[in-house]
């Protein structure tokens, strides 16, 4: 009894490790948070953004991404995640999959709206859950024309 209590404990919490870590994502990124949104990938971690954007790998290629394409174009940002759903596949390996809608502003003071997929693999090293693999299937990439994206007054 003890040990099917204890596999239900652990299957709990790898699912709310991945779920801080689909978290930390937006947070880290939103935030501009670069410490916590470098820690949910493992060194080795590939992120396929796509068009327009490229795919990245390592931790020296998510910087690039982060650091140098993707901040530079967005003056503000909030993502959402929704719909996170999780399918083991052993004891140290996950797939994941999720949707996300971001709403911002770009550096040239347009606000875009985003909507896609987040597809991942998830996995269990030294006991430490994180993404390995992120592959982004854009479902729209679309400016909000005469809209402006402000504070309350």
């Amino acid at each position: 009894m003890t040990t099917a209590i204890e596999a239900r404990l652990e299957q709990l919490e790898n699912r709310f490790a991945m779920q801080d870590l689909v978290s930390d994502y937006c947070l880290g990124f939103d935030k501009r948070d670069f410490d916590r949104f470098l820690a949910i990938w493992w060194p080795d971690a590939r992120w396929e953004i796509g068009p327009p954007f490229g795919n990245f790998d390592g931790h020296a290629g998510i910087t690039h991404a982060v650091k140098d394409i993707l901040w530079p174009a967005w003056l503000q940002s909030t993502h959402y995640t929704t719909n996170l759903r999780v399918v083991p596949e052993g004891p140290t390996l996950v797939r994941g999959i999720c949707d996300v809608y971001c709403i911002g502003t770009t550096t040239d003071g347009q606000a875009q709206s985003v909507a896609a997929t987040y597809s991942d693999r998830f996995e269990k090293r030294d006991g430490v859950w994180k993404i390995a693999l992120r592959s982004v299937t854009m479902h729209h990439f679309s400016p909000l024309v005469g809209i402006t994206l402000a504070a309350p007054q």
